[in-house]
């Protein structure tokens, strides 16, 4: 213990232990999918930011800890992106400096009794504000969201349709803090209990009291996944092939998934073609997405497109939110370097201008999204509250298919299912494919990296609107407001303090003394 001690005593050593606590994290997320480990893994981080020896260490160990969080949660990106990744969890670990502010503020030392029960609402807080500035798209949208991590645990679920991720991810670290308060200050064990008490309440509260969503109806939802294919016209004919196995299976909407065709439809007749003849050949609708240059407008756009047996139906969607450097390079003209030393997008991908909810037929409508986008709640709530009545996600992965992103990414359509009382179809080209029911269970096995298949799910629809949906963020909202009377507490307290603080003492008299006269000349 005293060599560990000694260890923290040197800057750098110091910033190096607690990335790696920062870390910890990582394994509650697919595919470990250690759940249980997210109430405790921010444990040894608090412990260590609160023994920071002052205000500005502690700031550099939120700092130091979210870089280790970052640049473990996108490790993947790594033989992409090579020394960029570094470069991305330095700039977004900074968003930790004013949490690790907090817990030395609330935790340090031997705090008071009510320091020690405001910590308990204020930490989980500041860590929410954080994911709420991280989110935004610019700086890599909420991949990671810590409450995520709960998407196969039914309790959590539950809550989520209460308050989102974001509820979660509060009461995540709301427990945390608690168990770093009675490892670290035995006597407030009190609060700490009431706090592990008071989360259990939370959550055994939205498991009965909560609204279950209602069965409305059920369609056939077939999703395709062609596998790795090389090259778009290899694929396309894969997942013709695979789409013809549908014949007769009596489905309401076959799924293709992202970059599913790699040419704009106008400029090859010979593929609407062939997508309006299966469309004939199943009698369903087929939603591909499309990956191509536009004829109609310049630009690359990615193209949710409804085809029926007559052709494209008219019901298209484009696009809104682009993978930072994988779809475009923010700041290009600052950051366009990045292109020379990964794979980043050589040109940018353009934007669509606004949510579809496209009428599959036989009164089905859905809400497309296009992979990336299914990280972010607010967009599956407003195609809920748009009326939609399945929510469905085109993805692609290939990239990536050997780290733990597939899973990761397909656990998402739980928590959107949960969060909207809709259910979510995730069809992906190489996996992880996945569909889940209103309340986020997920309906038969998932298709791993591995499979090049079709699959055919009943999906049970639902109706009525889930408190999330209905209020929306509001637990992001109630922790902003906690964190703006916090910083107006503490404004208040730092001028009280120096009104009260003593004058100065006043600078001694200075002794004049006379020179001595100069003799005359």
């Amino acid at each position: 213990m005293k060599t560990f001690g000694l260890l923290l005593t040197s800057p750098w050593r110091r910033s190096a232990v607690v990335a790696l606590a920062g870390a910890l994290p990582v394994p509650a997320f697919p595919a470990p999918g250690l759940w249980w480990w997210a109430f405790l893994a921010l444990v040894p981080w608090i412990l260590l930011v609160r023994s920071a020896p002052t205000g500005r260490r502690a700031v550099y160990d939120g700092w130091s800890g979210g870089f280790g969080f970052m640049l473990a949660m996108h490790l993947w990106l790594l033989p992409f992106l090579h020394v960029f990744t570094l470069v991305i969890a330095a700039l977004l670990g900074a968003l930790w400096g004013p949490w690790g502010w907090l817990v030395r503020r609330f935790l340090a030392g031997a705090p008071a009794r009510g320091r020690a029960v405001a910590a308990l609402v204020v930490l989980p807080s500041g860590w929410l504000a954080v994911e709420l500035v991280r989110g935004w798209e610019g700086f890599g949208g909420p991949w990671g969201v810590l409450g995520a991590s709960q998407w196969q645990v039914e309790p959590a679920l539950r809550l989520a349709s209460v308050g989102g991720v974001w509820l979660l991810s509060f009461l995540v670290v709301a427990v945390n803090v608690a168990v770093a308060v009675l490892v670290a200050v035995p006597a407030h064990r009190v609060p700490a209990v009431a706090g592990l008490v008071a989360t259990a309440a939370a959550a055994c509260t939205a498991w009965v009291w909560s609204p279950r969503p209602e069965v409305t109806g059920q369609a056939r939802i077939a999703v395709v996944q062609p596998g790795v294919v090389q090259g778009p016209e290899r694929r396309f004919d894969r997942e013709e092939q695979l789409t013809r196995r549908l014949a007769g299976q009596d489905v309401d909407l076959i799924v293709w998934g992202e970059s599913g065709v790699g040419y704009d439809l106008d400029d090859r007749p010979d593929l609407a073609r062939r997508l309006a003849e299966l469309s004939r050949a199943t009698g369903a609708g087929i939603l591909v997405n499309v990956d191509a240059r536009r004829s109609d407008r310049p630009g690359i756009y990615k193209s949710s497109i409804l085809v029926g047996p007559d052709g494209a139906t008219g019901n298209r969607y484009d696009k809104m939110r682009l993978v930072p450097f994988g779809e475009y390079v923010p700041a290009r003209s600052l950051l366009g370097w990045a292109t020379s030393v990964g794979k980043a997008a050589g040109e940018d991908r353009r934007r669509g201008g606004g949510q579809v909810v496209m009428d599959v037929g036989a009164g089905l409508r859905i809400g497309p999204m296009v992979c990336f986008e299914t990280a972010f709640p607010d967009m599956s709530r407003h195609l809920a509250a748009d009326g939609a009545d399945v929510l469905v996600a085109q993805s692609s992965t290939s990239t990536f298919q050997r780290s733990w992103a597939p899973a990761q990414h397909a656990s998402l359509g739980a928590l959107r299912a949960a969060e909207t009382g809709r259910p979510f179809v995730h069809a992906t080209l190489t996996g992880v494919s996945a569909v889940y029911d209103a309340s986020g269970r997920r309906l038969g096995p998932a298709l791993g990296t591995d499979a090049s298949t079709v699959a055919v799910r009943e999906v049970p629809l639902t109706g009525g609107t889930t408190p999330y949906v209905r209020f929306g963020d509001w637990p992001a909202h109630a922790a902003l407001l906690v964190l703006a009377a916090v910083f107006l507490a503490e404004g208040a307290r730092t001028v009280r303090t120096r009104r009260n603080a003593p004058p100065p003492p006043a600078p001694p008299a200075r002794t004049v003394h006379a020179s001595p006269a100069r003799p005359a000349r």
